[in-house]
C-alpha cells in the first residue's frame, strides 16, 4: 500500500520567510486597523502558519495619530495604569492619550490581540509604529500594503 503523499510541513525558525510591511492608518477605525495588524504580525495569512512559531512578518504603521474611534469612544474609552504605589491607579481617556502619545493607542490595541505568552512578546517586537507619515525603516524597503485586500 502507499504511502500517504500529503505531509504536514511545519514551519520553524530557519524555514519561515519573513517580509517588511507598509500600513497606513489614516482614516482607519482602530479596532479593524488593530485586528488585521495583529494578524500579519502573527503570520495566519501564511498557507505555512504555525502556531507555535514566529511566522509572521515585521509590519511598519505610519500615520497613527490619524487613526479613527467610532461613536463617543474618544471621551469615553479609558485607559488605566497603576504606578505600584498604595491608590496609584491613574486614568487617561482616548483623547488625552492621542494628544500624548498617539501611536501608543495602536501600540495597546494591536498587544491585546496577540497571545499573552513569549510567543506574543516575541510578536509584539516585529511591529514599529510611527504617529507621523516618516519612519525609520527606509533600510528594509517595507512593502505597502492596503488593508482592504486582508480578510
Amino acid at each position: 500500500m502507499n504511502q500517504l503523499s500529503y505531509k504536514t510541513v511545519s514551519a520553524n525558525k530557519a524555514t519561515v520567510n519573513k517580509e517588511w510591511l507598509l500600513v497606513d492608518a489614516e482614516g482607519e477605525t482602530l479596532g479593524r486597523l488593530s485586528s488585521k495588524v495583529a494578524k500579519l504580525l502573527r503570520g495566519k495569512h501564511k498557507p505555512n502558519f504555525t502556531p507555535h512559531v514566529d511566522c509572521g512578518d515585521n509590519v511598519v504603521v505610519i500615520n497613527a495619530s490619524k487613526i479613527q474611534l467610532s461613536g463617543n469612544k474618544w471621551n469615553d474609552k479609558v485607559y488605566l495604569r497603576h504606578t505600584g504605589y498604595p491608590g496609584g491607579q491613574r486614568s487617561t481617556t482616548a483623547l488625552e492619550m492621542n494628544a500624548k502619545h498617539p501611536a501608543r493607542i495602536v501600540e495597546k490595541s494591536i498587544k491585546g490581540m496577540l497571545p499573552k505568552n513569549r510567543l506574543g512578546a516575541e510578536l509584539f517586537r516585529n511591529l514599529k509604529v510611527y504617529a507621523g507619515a516618516e519612519h525609520k525603516q527606509e533600510a528594509q524597503q517595507p512593502k505597502t500594503i492596503n488593508l482592504n485586500d486582508i480578510k
